[in-house]
């Protein structure tokens, strides 16, 4: 039993068909008595006595801890809702796979299909609702037409809009993210298909009269029918299957008329189109069984009923439908829209109703345990995946490693054999840097004692910091939009400890997470850790290095503070130039620092000067992403602490000095499996002058921006060995991107770059340039356009910028709550430098880069 409980916990759920979500200026229009029932109007003040409604509030009451009546649900959900980054909504989806979306509802009024990317594992899909398609072409080309000075007969009219809903159906088969249709006829005209379309004379008549209306809504009863068949005959040859809306539904529907059963001369006239019965057909879920026992193309779906009946209903479904119906046949859904809590209290209840029927059968040794956890992962996931062709591995529900669960239990922190196995190792520790790096790339910290270390993570606690942390300019002025009002838990990401420059610290990443242990999307770590994920589920990895180009300055500490000047030229400093290793002082630090990187087990491949004075690169190892910037971090700290003791400063800042080459952080990067990084860097070249607002965050990054220098140039172009091009392409896909710098937060700037070559290769986007053996500022005009180089880079951070803000694509994969925050915290970054000089500027930013 506890293995069949464990599979109904851990086995995630693909929610086959389901709406999209009120926008937030929504919420308090509809009413949120409706989670519960169909009912509506003056019936809906009813629902409170209903067993569904009783049930969903004590649900609600034990995950919110709040008292147990619905007021105080309605106010404890509303104060949920405010926090940041859609939090609540990702709490209410945990456990969803991905969700197939009917927006066919108004789309003014809620969120977009794909903005629910990112409450989901995988990507979510889009079910078409044919009656949508064909009223919006009615309204959009049809009717227009009737203007018409010259007269348009209706015969005409009606053959333009066969034509454009036929052309629309077939866009609609060949989209990869469309992965169903569903018609509505059970709302309109009922179930009870004729067995073909009316003849061509009627449908004209009808057209007529319909147009004599002044309604869009497809309703007329040969009409509705014609564009049901004309759709079943373009699926017939199609894998995409078709759903119906059968059984209950809200008081516009004809309840006679709902029964599937009316749809068996339908389904025998399509034989190979998968016909999709949604709701269990409730209440007539025996005949859909039947059906989907009796034909080979009827599917059923048990959803809907969660929560909009009683236990002991839902129960009752599920073992009727197991009667009857095949399980490679039944699969689950929410029908869930507007408000995420029918999402929450949808998947809790389908896994009891689950264990309940499961478990009586199991008891009674009805079915034996494998059988029953087949069924489970049937009806959860592997129905949904197969029919659709999602493609989806089934990856079980599991306590991600480095970071919390979602609990009202509080955080858990994993992963503490590292931790002891660490300290046992390295006995000198006495001192833990718990960091994390904000949205200004300043580096912020808290320092733990060891012994207060082991027993704060050994007992579940952990670091609280304030919220406007993530909203904190490097002189700590808060950001308008950010508040000092709650605190996040900072937990420890073990996989990154490892030891500091001194020997009596050790350092670690952390990301934050909310007091109940749910994650923080706008968290930097915990943005790239994200895209990650959602690759791997795409058995998609990538390896990442840096090379780290950093200049040693001199500090001139007279008149009592510190500026910082270019006096550690060396002797004929230049690029890979012997004679700059000549200078010991400069050596002593360089030499102390590979020391100390690999005492930090990070792995150094090589080093050598640079061409500005003062100026190394060192190459450190590829490495899994968050692995590679949690490293990245660590060396840097052990550059410019290393300088520091020698009297130096070490600075990452892209232009130090205003008549020397600049300084990057070229970013090498290489995919697995390597035939998608056509389509991988397709889809950073896309995005690209919208990545510029993480990779170049800064006004003086745009200084190191020139054609002809080797940083990569001003154009949006890819090209092998080609070091005037942003990316340069250096064997299969190992690639390089070079419009980088040390300015950058590397959590946002990697989770822009993977997320959107990510997305290149879930879109099969194509290469639409050529690669570039030229620089491209050399080139004119007509061999730019003949090579596909059309764009440039922005001209500045306000350009990039704009450029992020419009990039919606990219928006809905980083987040649209994180790019408001990330703008936020940007543009007062600009403005509190925009108030100083230019000198005041540079020594400003060397003193903290």
């Amino acid at each position: 039993m506890e293995s069949l409980f464990q599979a109904i916990d851990e086995t995630p759920i693909i929610d086959h068909h389901a709406h999209n979500l009120l926008l937030p200026s929504e919420l308090e229009v509809r009413p949120f008595l409706s989670i519960t029932t169909e009912a509506g109007d003056g019936a809906l003040q009813h629902t409170p006595s209903t067993l569904s409604h009783i049930r969903a509030v004590k649900q609600l009451a034990e995950i919110l801890d709040c008292n147990c009546d619905w007021d105080s649900v309605q106010a404890a959900i509303e104060k949920r809702r405010l926090a940041p980054d859609d939090a609540w909504a990702k709490r209410c989806f945990e456990g969803i796979e991905t969700i197939l979306m009917d927006d066919g509802l108004d789309e003014s009024t809620v969120h977009p299909w794909d903005w629910h990317h990112r409450l989901t594992r995988s990507n979510c899909k889009r079910i078409v609702r044919i009656e949508k398609v064909a009223e919006t072409i009615l309204k959009q080309h049809i009717r227009p037409q009737i203007l018409n000075p010259l007269g348009v007969d209706n015969r005409t009219l009606f053959d333009d809009w066969e034509t454009y809903f036929i052309a629309a159906i077939e866009d609609a088969i060949r989209d990869t993210n469309v992965v169903g249709f569903k018609s509505v006829i059970c709302y309109r005209t009922g179930l009870a298909l004729p067995g073909s379309s009316a003849d061509l004379e009627t449908l004209q008549q009808a057209f007529s009269q319909f147009l004599d209306s002044d309604s869009n809504r497809l309703d007329d009863a040969h009409l509705s029918p014609h564009f049901v068949h004309l759709t079943a005959r373009l699926l017939a040859h199609s894998p995409k299957p078709f759903q119906f809306h059968t059984g209950l539904g809200d008081n516009d529907i004809t309840l006679a008329l709902s029964s599937p059963s009316h749809l068996q001369p339908f389904i025998k006239a399509y034989p190979t189109v998968p016909i999709v019965l949604l709701h269990a057909s409730y209440p007539f879920t025996k005949e859909a069984g039947y059906l989907a026992s009796a034909y080979e193309n009827v599917y059923l779906d048990i959803g809907e009923v969660f929560p909009m009946v009683s236990q002991e209903g839902q129960e009752t479904i599920i073992r009727e439908s197991l009667e009857l119906c095949p399980t490679e046949k039944l699969f689950w859904s929410t029908d869930g829209h507007w408000f995420p809590e029918t999402y929450l209290l949808a998947v809790i209840q389908v896994r009891e109703a689950m264990k309940d029927v499961l478990g009586h059968k199991l008891s009674r040794n009805r079915i034996k345990v494998a059988e029953a956890i087949r069924i489970v992962q049937d009806v959860f996931f592997n129905t949904s995946n197969k029919l659709y062709n999602l493609g989806l591995a089934l990856t079980p529900i599991k306590t991600r490693p480095d970071t919390a669960v979602s609990t009202t239990k509080g955080t858990k922190i994993t992963k503490l054999e590292i931790l002891e196995r660490f300290l046992s190792e390295n006995p000198s520790i006495k001192f833990i840097r718990l960091q994390w790096l904000d949205y200004t790339a300043t580096l912020r910290v808290r320092v733990i004692p060891v012994k207060v270390a082991r027993e704060l993570f050994g007992s579940q606690r952990s670091i609280g910091i304030t919220k406007a942390a993530l909203g904190l300019l490097q002189h700590d002025l808060m950001v308008p939009g950010f508040s000092p009002v709650g605190e996040y838990e900072l937990i420890p990401c073990f996989d990154g400890l490892r030891r500091s420059d001194r020997p009596e610290y050790a350092t670690v990443q952390g990301e934050f997470r909310e007091q109940d242990g749910s994650e923080v999307g706008i968290c930097p770590r915990t943005l790239l850790r994200h895209i990650v994920e959602r690759a791997q589920e795409n058995e998609i990895t990538f390896r990442i290095g840096f090379e780290v180009e950093v200049v040693f300055m001199a500090v001139d500490t007279t008149g009592g503070a510190h500026t910082f000047s270019k006096s550690f030229s060396g002797s004929g400093h230049s690029w890979s130039n012997a004679s700059a290793l000549r200078g010991i002082k400069l050596m002593t630090v360089v030499e102390e620092v590979v020391a100390l990187l690999e005492n930090a087990d990070i792995n150094v491949v090589q080093f050598h000067p640079e061409s500005a004075p003062g100026q190394f690169e060192f190459v450190t190892g590829h490495l899994e992403p968050l692995q590679a910037v949690d490293t990245l971090l660590a060396t840097r700290n052990i550059i410019y602490a290393t300088a520091e003791k020698h009297g130096m400063k070490a600075t990452f800042v892209p232009k130090p000095f205003a008549n020397a080459c600049g300084t990057g952080a070229h970013v090498h990067m290489s995919i697995v499996p390597e035939d998608e990084y056509g389509s991988f860097y397709a889809g950073i070249l896309k995005h690209i002058r919208a990545i510029a607002a993480f990779t170049y965050c800064n006004a003086s990054s745009y200084d190191r921006m020139q054609d002809s220098v080797w940083s990569g140039g001003r154009y949006v172009a890819w090209g092998t060995q080609n070091r005037e091009t942003p990316l340069r392409k250096i064997s299969s896909s190992h690639w390089e991107l070079k419009c980088m710098d040390g300015l950058a937060n590397p959590y946002f700037a990697i989770a822009a770059i993977l997320g959107a070559g990510l997305q290149g290769i879930l879109d099969a986007e194509p290469l639409t340039s050529s690669d570039c053996l030229d620089d491209p500022a050399m080139m004119d005009i007509f061999d730019r356009e003949e090579q596909g180089i059309t764009q440039m880079m922005p001209e500045d951070l306000r350009e990039a910028m704009q450029f992020l803000e419009q990039d919606f694509q990219l928006g809905s994969i980083m987040g649209h709550s994180f790019v408001r925050a990330y703008l936020r915290v940007k543009n007062a970054e600009m403005e509190m430098l925009e108030a100083l000089s230019a000198e005041e500027r540079r020594q400003f930013m060397v003193e903290r880069y």
